[in-house]
């Protein structure tokens, strides 16, 4: 993804609300489940790591975009975003270089 890409899928995610909380219990098998499940209706997901969570936004970032396929877009203080296209109908069409 070059920095243009990535700063066009920042622009977007500027106005999404984060729609999962990473919280105490961390990342957990049922939680990625959950977070593969919404890239198929969503290509840019924003999630949002609780206070209560002990772990590195930096790497829960990481470990849900190895596990989901997925790319990390940004990771801002507590706020994770990721973006996974849509294989067959993608909704977000990138700009070029």
């Amino acid at each position: 993804m070059t920095s243009k890409q990535r700063a066009y899928l920042k622009s977007l995610a500027s106005t999404l609300n984060p729609i999962f909380q990473v919280g105490k219990s961390s990342l957990t098998p049922e939680y990625i489940i959950a977070i593969d499940e919404a890239f198929h209706t969503k290509e840019l997901l924003k999630i949002a790591v609780l206070k209560n969570c002990t772990d590195d936004p930096n790497e829960i970032a990481q470990t849900i975009a190895d596990r989901t396929h997925s790319q990390v877009v940004q990771v801002i203080g507590k706020k994770i975003v990721l973006y996974k296209p849509d294989r067959k109908n993608p909704k977000i069409i990138l700009p070029k270089g």
